[in-house]
C-alpha cells in the first residue's frame, strides 16, 4: 500500500492508535495533518517521532464549529485533503448511577458529534479529491461493556453513523469502521492506574479476548490503513472489528 503524496488528517492523533496511525500513512509516503487539543500535544508527537511530513491540525472537535475548525485547518497545511480518520475520542468507566451530565454530554460530542462534524467539514475537499473517511469506533459500539453505558452508546452512534453515511455518500465518498478492542496504549494504562489493583485491571483486560492479549496500537493502524487504501476501493460501509475475537463473544 503506497500513500505517495497522500494528505491525510487523523483527529486524535498525537496518542495512542492515532499517533500508530498518522506514523504508519507517514512511512507510506504521506503527508499527515495531526490533530489534537494543544501544541503541547503535537510536540510530544513530533518529539518521538520526528517532524518530517507531518503539520498541526489544533483544536476541539466537540463542536460543530470546532470540528469544522481543525478540518480547515488541516486543508490550509496540506493543501487538500484525501482521507480522513475520526480517531478522537474520550473513555471513562462510570457505573450507571454516577453519570452526569456533563460526563454524557463531553462523551457524546467528542466520539460521536466529533466524528460526524468533521466528516461534515471534510466533504466538500473528499467529493473533490475522491478520498474516503476511516472512523474508529470500538467493540463497545458492538456489544455491552459494563460501567461503559456512555461510551458505548457513543460508539454504537458511530457504527450506525458509518452505515447511514455509506448509504448517503455511495458514488461520492468512501466511508468504513474500525471497532478495536482494548488497545494496550497510554489510555488504558492510566485508568488501571485509577484503580485499586492496576496489575489486576490490565490482565483482565488481556483476558477479555479469546486470543488473550490487548492490541498493538499498530495492529489498529494496519487495518485503517487497508481501509482507507485503493486495495479497498470496493469496501464501503464496513464495520471491521480489531479485538481478537471478543465479539464474536465469552
Amino acid at each position: 500500500m503506497s500513500f505517495e503524496g497522500t494528505k491525510v488528517l487523523i483527529t486524535g492523533g498525537a496518542r495512542g492508535i492515532g499517533e500508530a496511525t498518522a506514523t504508519a500513512f507517514r512511512d507510506k509516503g504521506a503527508v499527515v495533518a495531526i490533530g489534537g487539543r494543544t501544541h503541547e500535544a503535537f510536540d510530544g508527537f513530533c518529539q518521538r517521532n520526528g517532524e518530517q511530513r507531518v503539520v498541526p491540525a489544533l483544536g476541539e472537535v466537540g463542536t460543530q464549529a470546532g470540528a469544522h475548525d481543525v478540518v480547515d485547518r488541516a486543508v490550509k497545511a496540506l493543501g487538500g485533503l484525501d482521507i480522513l480518520v475520526n480517531s478522537a475520542g474520550v473513555f471513562e468507566e462510570v457505573p450507571i448511577e454516577e453519570v452526569t451530565q456533563d460526563h454524557w454530554d463531553r462523551t457524546l460530542s467528542v466520539n460521536a458529534g466529533g466524528t460526524f462534524f468533521c466528516s461534515q467539514a471534510a466533504l466538500t475537499w473528499l467529493n473533490a479529491s475522491g478520498g474516503n473517511i476511516v472512523n474508529v469506533a470500538s467493540d463497545a459500539g458492538l456489544i455491552g461493556y459494563p460501567n461503559g453505558c456512555v461510551y458505548s452508546a457513543s460508539k454504537a452512534a458511530v457504527v450506525n453513523m458509518t452505515r447511514a453515511m455509506a448509504l448517503e455518500l455511495a458514488g461520492r465518498v468512501r466511508i468504513n469502521c474500525v471497532c478495536p478492542g482494548n488497545v494496550d496504549t497510554d489510555m488504558i494504562h492510566r485508568m488501571a492506574a485509577q484503580t485499586p489493583n492496576a496489575e489486576q485491571y490490565l490482565a483482565k483486560a488481556r483476558r477479555r479476548a479469546p486470543l488473550r492479549r490487548m492490541a498493538r496500537p499498530q495492529e489498529v493502524a494496519g487495518a485503517i490503513l487497508y481501509l482507507a487504501s485503493a486495495e479497498a476501493k470496493f469496501t464501503h460501509g464496513a464495520i471491521l472489528s480489531v479485538d481478537g475475537g471478543g465479539v464474536c463473544g465469552f
